[in-house]
């Protein structure tokens, strides 16, 4: 498939990647996905508020951006340019389904971190109140407040992943925050990063399913 050694695989940019894949490399695209799958967790997660189709999203926006990497100018940076992609696909298999409740649960959130019973309570509560909050946010805020305060995008780059203007994705942003009542940021053993983790296994799955179909 590829005669480029490991290591100096991962080191090659996304530029790079992009123009071996195209020549026909196909075992790089793996190097991509697991670059991007947090990302785009989060991204499609958003999106369609429950994770019953997360993945078969992400597998078919990854061939999706596979079957397009031709028509990536460089413009943007890969990770925006596949976002937006699944954002489309997810927003696409949302309107299918037909959507009537957008306050669905959320995923399960990680196991409290540290070793005291009494934090571990605490950070577990706060989690809870945490997902409630998020959960009860109407899709379009909550797919911002993943973007820019989960995934860490600019306003431009969210602006850009959503095909709208930057002023509305501070509109969406700010209101989204004030739900969620800022002072849950600040409190002790939860921060915005740990929540909606791509576990490993997860990661593998998906992959291996795009990789599989590629082959």
């Amino acid at each position: 498939m590829t005669t480029t050694a490991p290591a100096l695989r991962e080191q090659m940019s996304d530029r790079e990647l992009v123009a071996r894949i195209v020549e026909g490399d196909d075992a790089l695209f793996e190097i991509v996905m697991r670059r991007n799958n947090q990302r785009i967790y989060r991204a499609v997660r958003a999106v369609l508020g429950d994770d019953n189709e997360v993945e078969d999203v992400m597998q078919q926006a990854y061939l999706n951006a596979y079957r397009n990497l031709r028509s990536f100018e460089g413009r943007a940076q890969l990770s925006t340019w596949l976002t937006r992609i699944a954002v489309n696909e997810a927003l696409a298999r949302r309107g299918k389904r037909h959507i009537g409740n957008e306050d669905e649960s959320m995923i399960h959130l990680l196991e409290s971190p540290g070793p005291d019973p009494e934090q571990e309570t605490f950070a577990s509560e706060l989690r809870d109140a945490m997902q409630r909050e998020v959960a009860a946010l109407p899709q379009p805020f909550r797919t911002v407040l993943m973007l820019r305060d989960v995934e860490g995008l600019s306003t431009s780059e969210t602006a850009a992943v959503l095909d709208i203007s930057e002023d509305l994705v501070k509109t969406r942003l700010s209101r989204a925050r004030t739900l969620l009542r800022n002072n849950l940021y600040r409190h002790a053993g939860v921060t915005m990063q740990s929540l909606f983790a791509f576990g490993n296994a997860r990661c593998d799955r998906v992959v291996a399913g795009v990789m599989a179909r590629l082959r």
